[in-house]
């Protein structure tokens, strides 16, 4: 399960922060398993993989990982053949 949880509203952050960032509240999202049945948008408890226990609102079940690196670099693709040439080329200069 994934739940969230405010920990800061607007008014609380930091006042060094951007103006944008300042005007959305910090939110906790963290990932466990529940300690007891619950559904979508209802509160619950849940223990982390490390033990920790956290309460917050269930915004998700069986979450999957999401993140990546992006879309490829065209000129980054090409960087693993190229060093070989130059490491080839430097070999054949010795």
């Amino acid at each position: 399960m994934e739940i969230r949880r405010i920990i800061l509203q607007p008014g609380e952050r930091a006042p060094q922060l951007p103006a944008d960032t300042a005007q959305v509240p910090l939110e906790l999202r963290v990932k466990g398993f529940l300690k007891q049945a619950a559904a979508l948008g209802q509160e619950a408890e849940i223990t982390t993989v490390i033990g920790r226990t956290q309460r917050g609102l269930v915004t998700a079940i069986n979450p999957r990982h999401s993140h990546d690196f992006g879309e490829p670099v065209p000129e980054l693709l090409t960087i693993g053949a190229e060093l070989r040439r130059l490491l080839e080329g430097s070999r054949d200069a010795k």
